[in-house]
């Protein structure tokens, strides 16, 4: 198979869909490979690297997408990008398209098949390709939050693990999956006072055996957000729902009431956010402040630490690349169950539940899609 990897075109991304060790698994396989030239940059890869691997340099994105049969990427394709798909081709990247209905539109319109990364499932009911960066950015998010309680930054002024004498941080996760199990072992190795809360007991009871009386956990209803919240220095959100929309757990006039200074983390800013809030930001504009509350909501966090995040990307990605490539994306569908799960759009149609429910469109199951 022709598989081509694109340089990233979002603002500050410097992730990359296949590095090179990927590359020489998938030509050791007999498989081709296009790398536009400068597209490892940002994770220290030259081109050198990628042609000693056996790909192809080529000087454009527009021949990798015109050749390609498949097309490996990290984040959702831009409007330039889309309009570069075409019908039968096949695109393998995250996609995150409840809250994106022009990104959907576009999709549909290509007649391209849309696998995510977002959605593939496992026997253990995880999303084993969303996991890695969700450790990434469970990991960054007490780092930014901890900054952006400086003063100087618009935050409290406070050190997130305190000084004997002086109580630390009160941070609190919403949300105690991945995201939220990495963001409480950063925030407790920082020193600062956690709870974590959560809808799962079994969860909670996974969390409290883990980390022990360090940290502190709670059933997440409405009150206990709202208590905890109004308490809060630093609030991470990190709810997923597979494939939709997040919700809004923290309203506007619980905003208003939370302490002045007080940082707001939404790492499920991919998913529309679960802050009344939030609104989409970047690197080089991080955070904007309203009712004097911090917001930092990055949508490609992992992005700020391209290499560790790409590495340990195709760690999880190599071996659904190399059965789309091995047997075609409809038998690699066919025969695993998981991958299919990450059929989003196929032939102008949305092959996903949450996505047809949240944007109104009529679903086609992913078997059926198989057989168009």
């Amino acid at each position: 198979m022709l598989i081509g990897v694109p340089k990233e075109t979002k603002q500050n991304e410097g992730r990359v869909g296949l590095t090179p060790a990927s590359v020489r698994e998938l030509a050791r396989h007999g498989h081709e490979i296009l790398v536009e030239t400068g597209a490892g940059a940002g994770i220290g890869c030259a081109d050198e690297d990628y042609f000693a691997a056996g790909a192809k340099v080529v000087d454009s994105a527009g021949e990798v997408f015109n050749r390609a049969e498949l097309v490996v990427k990290v984040k959702e394709p831009q409007p330039p990008e889309i309009a570069m798909l075409r019908d039968g081709q096949v695109l393998f990247t995250y996609l995150h398209l409840a809250p994106d209905r022009e990104q959907t539109d576009g999709l549909l319109a290509s007649g391209c098949t849309a696998i995510a990364y977002e959605t593939i499932t496992d026997d253990q009911g995880g999303l084993p390709l969303l996991a890695p960066m969700s450790e990434v950015a469970g990991r960054m998010a007490p780092q930014v939050g901890a900054y952006a309680l400086e003063a100087m930054n618009g935050g409290r002024g406070l050190l997130l693990g305190g000084v004997p004498g002086v109580e630390p941080a009160r941070v609190v996760v919403i949300g105690g999956g991945v995201v939220g199990t990495n963001a409480a072992r950063l925030a407790l190795g920082m020193g600062a006072d956690v709870v974590v809360l959560d809808k799962s007991l079994r969860r909670i009871t996974y969390l409290d055996d883990v980390f022990g009386p360090r940290l502190k956990t709670h059933y997440a209803t409405f009150d206990a957000i709202e208590e905890l919240v109004l308490n809060a220095d630093l609030v991470i959100g990190a709810v997923l729902i597979p494939g939709a929309s997040a919700p809004k757990l923290v309203t506007r006039g619980l905003l208003s009431e939370m302490r002045n200074g007080a940082v707001l983390v939404d790492v499920s800013i991919d998913q529309g956010g679960c802050f009344e809030t939030s609104k989409p930001t970047t690197h080089v504009d991080p955070t904007y402040v309203i009712d004097g509350v911090v917001h930092y909501c990055v949508a490609n966090m992992p992005g700020a630490v391209p290499r560790t995040s790409t590495f340990a990307l195709n760690h999880a990605t190599l071996p659904f690349i190399l059965a789309i490539a091995e047997h075609g994306w409809r038998d690699a569908c066919r025969v695993d169950r998981h991958l299919r799960a990450g059929l989003n759009v196929h032939a102008g149609r949305v092959t996903q539940p949450a996505v047809a429910e949240e944007q109104g469109h009529t679903l086609l199951p992913a078997g059926e899609a198989l057989t168009l």
